[in-house]
């Protein structure tokens, strides 16, 4: 028999969270379903099949004090974190760089970069401590961490920002045999990315639809990088749909 794996899925309420918790359930995962929406959480958990093998925690990843309760349960409920997905995220409206309101900015930083940060924070010291020692982090970045869209500062600051806690945590976790890599998404057909069916701005101003693939071939593609033994690791990932302006972008 296989040893109990646990995992955690920030953003588990709804697009690309929900279908990763998913689809680690469906890998025999135990899952902790966090995210500020608990009735989006608990139908996360009731599509699993068993919300009895689910911790649904209602959390604010950008509050320390949230993100404090939320690894204080798993510690006692779990006992242990072997995989931690990063995945929490918001866009803010449209607009140039000059006239993004100081609260959106904040906003974009304490949910897309700050709640990434704590995450990372406590799983590397509950990982670090548990035995067997080690784990898996695995950041949702975004081809806006590589090409930005037009009038879309805050969230490709942030993503960028995500890219070089990919690469610090990486190297910060070889000493306590925690892996870290990033998968970087395109077009995943969404709630967050649904006004791509209609039309978007490009780097030409023009404003046209995009090709969008379906979000389960990101879960396949997490579920892989979950997979792996921790002396491999994927470090980058990227998972696009096929014919979406990012190649030659702009």
């Amino acid at each position: 028999m296989s040893e109990p794996k646990f995992a955690l899925v920030t953003g588990a309420g709804s697009g690309i969270g929900r279908q990763v918790a998913l689809a680690l359930i469906k890998e025999g995962y135990t899952v902790a379903l966090a995210g500020r929406r608990t009735e989006a959480l608990e139908e996360t958990a009731q599509l699993g099949g068993d919300p009895a093998s689910c911790l649904v925690q209602s959390t604010d990843v950008g509050d320390p004090a949230s993100v404090e309760r939320l690894f204080e349960r798993i510690r006692l409920e779990f006992g242990r974190l072997d995989l931690l997905f990063n995945n929490a995220g918001i866009f803010t409206k449209p607009v140039s760089i000059e006239d993004i309101p100081f609260e959106k900015w904040q906003a974009s930083l304490n949910v897309n970069l700050t709640g990434y940060f704590l995450c990372t924070q406590a799983a590397f010291r509950l990982m670090k401590d548990q035995q067997p020692r080690g784990g898996r982090i695995i950041n949702n970045g975004s081809i806006s961490a590589y090409a930005p869209r037009p009038q879309a500062a805050c969230y490709t600051i942030t993503k960028h920002a995500v890219t070089g806690l990919t690469k610090a945590s990486s190297l910060d976790g070889r000493a306590y045999d925690i892996a870290c890599g990033q998968i970087d998404i395109g077009n995943a057909a969404s709630e967050m990315t649904e006004v791509m069916r209609t039309g978007v701005m490009q780097a030409d101003g023009s404003i046209r639809p995009e090709p969008l693939m379906d979000v389960q071939d990101v879960a396949r593609a997490v579920v892989y990088m979950a997979s792996l033994p921790l002396s491999a690791n994927v470090q980058f990932m990227t998972v696009m749909a096929t014919k979406m302006p990012y190649i030659g972008r702009g």
